[in-house]
């Protein structure tokens, strides 16, 4: 048996990396291995003195196999530490008899032993290589590494301060954070699923608040800007641009495949009743398509692409000439700033678009290949901008048509008027029932 004093910090506490730390006011505990279990208790002070005479006084209960606090030490409650059930020595844990059933305690998973059976597992799944190096990224090149640092080597060890002052860590951005702290969450569910754990002690850590930014579009005069600049770059860079404009992210672009041309309709992707999306192309797009020249490397398999190397990797190439490409065609706001430009808002300008001419969402979200119709109107709310626009003008042409043949407000027949007219069309009415009955 072998008791020590650490500290639990708090989020705030600038020794939070150092759980031997004396000289912050953060809570003591006492803890360590009890006849092959793990031991753990609040000294119920913030005094490291006082929290190494609770671990003598601890040790002295547990060894003579009392309660730690029981009646022969109920010295303990001076201190303020609440009671917890004790372990009896191995040498005095009674014999089951017979009839009685006893079941082994599950042995305590380390850390390391969790991350490796969660990421075994998402391999399993088949996620997806992008989601699989994240999973990496988050819990064996971030997390593991901090509990390390932490000394915290089993897995029932962290609680919801520790994922508090894990969470501390992070540098990302609100977004990304959340998406994090959501995979966090999700990790430890699933070492409750697999009893590794009784309950989830991420469950506590607060929502992360987001200001969703929505991603911007080109309107008409800043797509003849950046078709105009497209003829100082090659000829290639514009093709891909408006294959990625009828409703393609760049990698799909990118690595478009020649067979999914057919006449003048691109094969979007495969629904998973089977059926396939097709979206129709100009027939200017189509016959630079049919034209494309080979490049250094050609592959007769695709457009754009030689097939050698990450997809990736050629993506960046490409978003790299995009940058160029926006760079030349200085695409400014009203107030005379450079528009953040990427290559992502010609999708967004193509759903912008079919909204704005009268598509129906659900078609739209069926192009762009959504799961929901919700993440369609959540992703693209830059047309609810372009659609007051277009209401706004609506109303004003109704003005137009509404207007009466005079000029200013006094030209049109008063309220008054108006009603004095619908009383007198009753009275005749009336007049001419009273001279038909009589």
């Amino acid at each position: 048996m072998l008791l020590s004093v650490f500290t639990r910090h708090t989020a705030s506490c600038k020794f939070s990396k150092d759980r031997a730390c004396r000289r912050c006011n953060c809570p003591k505990w006492v803890g360590g291995q009890v006849n092959g279990y793990y031991f753990r208790q609040s000294a119920k002070t913030r005094q490291w003195a006082e929290a190494e005479a609770c671990r003598l006084k601890l040790e002295e209960a547990l060894a003579k196999g009392l309660p730690p606090f029981g009646p022969a030490s109920s010295s303990h409650h001076s201190i303020g530490v609440s009671p917890v059930p004790s372990l009896p020595p191995a040498s005095q844990a009674p014999v089951p008899s017979s009839t009685e059933v006893r079941t082994a305690p599950r042995p305590r998973v380390t850390v390391a032993k969790a991350v490796d059976a969660y990421l075994s597992d998402a391999v399993s799944r088949s996620v997806e290589s992008s989601t699989l190096k994240k999973l990496e990224t988050i819990f064996r090149k971030q997390f593991l590494v901090w509990t390390r640092v932490q000394g915290i080597e089993y897995l029932d060890e962290l609680d919801l301060d520790s994922l508090l002052n894990f969470r501390s860590t992070w540098k990302d951005g609100p977004l990304a954070k959340q998406k994090k702290q959501s995979r966090v969450i999700g990790f430890f569910w699933a070492c409750v699923r697999r009893r590794y754990l009784t309950e989830n002690p991420a469950i506590g850590l607060g929502k992360i608040k987001v200001v969703q930014i929505p991603t911007d579009y080109f309107p008409s005069d800043e797509f003849e800007r950046i078709l105009a600049a497209c003829g100082r770059l090659d000829k290639g860079v514009k093709r891909a641009y408006d294959i990625e404009k009828r409703g393609q992210r760049i990698r799909d672009a990118v690595t478009l495949e020649r067979h999914r041309l057919q006449g003048d309709s691109l094969l979007l992707y495969q629904a998973k009743t089977g059926t396939p999306v097709y979206v129709p192309l100009p027939p200017h797009v189509v016959e630079a398509l049919e034209n494309v020249p080979p490049g250094p490397k050609p592959n007769p398999r695709y457009f754009f692409w030689s097939g050698n190397g990450n997809p990736k990797s050629v993506v960046a190439d490409w978003q790299r000439s995009y940058r160029r490409l926006f760079k030349l065609a200085d695409i400014r706001t009203r107030d005379g700033k450079v528009k953040r430009c990427h290559p992502h808002m010609f999708r967004d300008t193509f759903a912008v678009e079919m909204l704005l001419a009268g598509v129906p969402i659900d078609q739209v979200s069926l192009l762009l290949g959504h799961a929901s119709v919700k993440i369609t109107e959540k992703s693209y709310s830059p047309f609810v901008k372009a659609r007051q626009v277009q209401l706004q003008e609506s109303v004003r042409n109704a003005w137009k048509l509404n207007q009466p043949t005079g000029s200013g407000p006094g030209t049109g027949p008063s309220a008054s008027a108006a009603s004095y007219k619908t009383s007198a069309g009753w009275q005749v009415i009336r007049t001419r029932k009273k001279i038909g009955t009589g």
